[in-house]
C-alpha cells in the first residue's frame, strides 16, 4: 500500500474508500466493511453525508486495530461555531480520534473553525488538518492566521482538471491535494480517452485503474467510492503496475480546465443555511 508524507510527518494512504452519497442504516456500513476486508486503509467521511455511524459500527466491527486505519472526516459549516462540533463528530464515529479532520466548505466561520480544530489537534484528538473547496484567496486566509498550518487540501481534481497552478502555490507549504471526482464524476467521454484505453489493454487493467494509477503517481491521495464489491477491489489494485514517464505526459496532455463543480456564493451561502440530520441520510452535497 502506497503511502504519502504530511507536512506534520504523519502519513496518509495514497487510496482510500470515499462514501460520500452512500446512505446510512446499512449501505455505508457493507460497502466501509467490504473496503476494510479489500485491504483499504483509509476510510473518507463526513458529518454532512450523514453516515459517519455506519462508518464508526464498520470500523468496530471490521477486527483491524484502530492505528491501522486512517479515518477522515469533515466539519459542515452549520457547526463551525460550535464547540461540542468534533466531539459530535468523534461521538458518531465511536472513536477517541481522527487521523484527518477537514473544513468540508468555506463557508459561514471558517476562521473560529480551523482554529478550533487546532486547539483538537494539540489536545490529540486530530492527528491532521485540511481544508476542502478552498480556494487559493480563502487558503491564504487560514494560512495568515494558522499556528498549524493545513496537511491537505480536497478539490476536484481529475485529468481534464489536473489543478497545475493550485499545485504550484501549495507546494511551499508541502500540502498534498486529495481528489474528489477522481474520475471525472464517472464522465463516460473520459473513461472512453484512447489513451486510457490503449494503457488498459498494455496493463490489462481497467480504465478507470490507469487514472487512479496516473493521479497516485501524480502525489494526488484518491477517494474513490462505490457500493459494488468487484469496483471497491478493482479500484485499490494499483499497485502492480506503473505508467511510464511518456505516459503520464500523454495523460497530463488531456487537460483543458473542464470541471464538473462551480463554487458559486449563491451555493456557499445555502450551505452555511444547510444543517443536515447528521445521522440521517446524505444530503448529496460533496
Amino acid at each position: 500500500m502506497k503511502t504519502f508524507e504530511l507536512n506534520n510527518k504523519q502519513t496518509i494512504p495514497a487510496v482510500g474508500f470515499g462514501v460520500f452519497m452512500i446512505p446510512n442504516d446499512g449501505p455505508t456500513y457493507n460497502a466501509t466493511l467490504t473496503a476494510l476486508k479489500a485491504g483499504y486503509r483509509h476510510i473518507d467521511t463526513a458529518a454532512g453525508y450523514c453516515n459517519e455511524s455506519d462508518v464508526g459500527k464498520a470500523i468496530k466491527d471490521s477486527g483491524i486495530d484502530r492505528s491501522e486505519i486512517f479515518v477522515t472526516t469533515k466539519l459542515w459549516p452549520s457547526v463551525y461555531s460550535d464547540e461540542n462540533a468534533i466531539s459530535d463528530t468523534l461521538t458518531r464515529l465511536q472513536l477517541d480520534y481522527v487521523d484527518m479532520l477537514i473544513l468540508h466548505q468555506p463557508a459561514c466561520d471558517y476562521i473560529h473553525a480551523y482554529q478550533m480544530m487546532e486547539e483538537t489537534y494539540k489536545n490529540g484528538k486530530v492527528k491532521a488538518l485540511g481544508l476542502s473547496n478552498f480556494s487559493e484567496e480563502k487558503i491564504q486566509e487560514i494560512l495568515d492566521i494558522a499556528q498549524i498550518k493545513p496537511q491537505l487540501l480536497t478539490v476536484e481534481c481529475h485529468p481534464y482538471y489536473v489543478q497545475k497552478m493550485l499545485r504550484e502555490y501549495l507546494a511551499p507549504y508541502k500540502i498534498i491535494i486529495e481528489a474528489w471526482y477522481p474520475l471525472g464524476h464517472g464522465d463516460h467521454a473520459m473513461m472512453d480517452e484512447p489513451v486510457f484505453t490503449k494503457l488498459a489493454e498494455k496493463y490489462h487493467k481497467t480504465p478507470v485503474q490507469i487514472i487512479l494509477r496516473w493521479h497516485t503517481q501524480y502525489g494526488t491521495s484518491v477517494i474513490p467510492g462505490s457500493k459494488t464489491p468487484s469496483h471497491i477491489e478493482e479500484n485499490n489494485a494499483i499497485y502492480d503496475f506503473t505508467l511510464t514517464e511518456e505516459e503520464m505526459k500523454e495523460i497530463d496532455a488531456l487537460d483543458c480546465g473542464k470541471h464538473y463543480y462551480t463554487q458559486t456564493q449563491e451555493l456557499l451561502d445555502k450551505y452555511a443555511s444547510m444543517a443536515p440530520d447528521f445521522n440521517g441520510q446524505d444530503d448529496g452535497k460533496e
